[in-house]
């Protein structure tokens, strides 16, 4: 670890293999929390290259738990984190949207790092039981079309780095690798990311596995589609350039999407617009975010359809349904 760790303090960039070392030996050997501490602030300072993603994922992907949901057309939907814009779990909403339109969801997702509130923590709050049972995940997938991969169950390794984590109070290079380490395999996912250069490499390494995917950025800063700003979307197919009336929707102001004070303030926001009394704003927001997912992965129709589709969704009851059947299983 220490000749790769100060190859990093150097900024000098490290290859696939040696990010994959380096990974290996911050989560397996005696840790030693200075020289992790180090290693996240010289990436956070210095970037991460598509090789080192790539690399550090692999390790992640090793030491995980394996998981089979015997199914091959899962997506997800997930962001990074990190924008420090603290809007309400969009995402995490948008997942319930997705599996009553039909979908089978696996949504990864964790505790809050430098947010008030996480998807975990609003999960829990929405009365969802949090587990790594292989088979209760199945049965939650087929009956209800979702399950929630809390991925500190997945990687417990991640726990040895935790408390390094939360001191240092900042985004780190596990922002960017959660969404890409899903235990599941997703066939297809949607992930968010807080600035252009990690959008940027994320096109680059999804492309060159061939996976299918879209990564997400709005040109005001934030890591999902908000209507706020016009939206990049790098996909396996094309980049796009969305307005707000690309959606069918108007722009909406930054404070319409806050997050709330507590968590049972934003597991109530969750509630209401899956019950289809939230705002009009958080509504036309979930019903864009749902609807590109759609459109992106169907590659027919137009988005306006999609996104016309998602609020028929959120206005017959039928995602407040997912809702209820997730909280109701254990």
């Amino acid at each position: 670890m220490k000749e790769q760790l100060e190859k990093t303090l150097k900024g000098e960039k490290l290859s696939s293999e040696e990010a994959r070392a380096l990974m290996l030996a911050a989560l397996q050997e005696p840790i030693n929390g200075p020289q992790v501490a180090s290693l996240l602030t010289a990436l956070h300072i210095h970037g991460v290259s598509v090789d080192e993603l790539e690399g550090f994922a692999e390790a992640l992907l090793e030491l995980a738990l394996p998981l089979d949901l015997g199914d091959d057309d899962l997506i997800d939907v997930c962001g990074t984190g990190g924008d420090g814009k603290g809007t309400f779990n969009i995402s995490t909403t948008t997942a319930f949207v997705l599996a009553a339109a039909g979908y089978k969801v696996a949504k990864h997702g964790n505790y809050a790092v430098s947010s008030a509130c996480g998807s975990s923590n609003v999960l829990e709050a929405l009365g969802i039981v949090l587990l790594n049972d292989q088979e209760k995940l199945r049965q939650a997938l087929s009956t209800s079309g979702i399950c929630f991969l809390h991925a500190p169950l997945f990687h417990p390794a991640l726990k040895r780095v935790a408390g390094v984590r939360k001191d240092l109070g900042f985004r780190t290079v596990f922002n960017m690798l959660g969404p890409l380490v899903n235990p599941a395999a997703p066939s297809f996912q949607v992930n968010g990311v807080y600035n252009r250069e990690v959008q940027r490499s994320y096109g680059y390494l999804l492309s060159r596995q061939g996976k299918r995917f879209a990564t997400l950025h709005t040109t005001d800063g934030y890591d999902e589609v908000t209507l706020t700003a016009p939206l990049i979307a790098i996909t396996d197919r094309c980049c796009h350039e969305l307005a707000p009336s690309d959606f069918g929707c108007p722009a909406i102001q930054p404070s319409e999407l806050a997050a709330g004070r507590t968590v049972e303030e934003s597991a109530h926001i969750v509630r209401s617009i899956l019950n289809g009394t939230g705002t009009p704003a958080q509504r036309n927001v979930v019903a864009a975010s749902a609807g590109f997912t759609m459109w992106a992965k169907e590659g027919s129709g137009t988005l306006m359809e999609h996104v016309q589709r998602a609020h028929s969704i959120l206005q017959s009851g039928q995602a407040a349904h997912v809702l209820a059947r997730s909280a109701t299983q254990i």
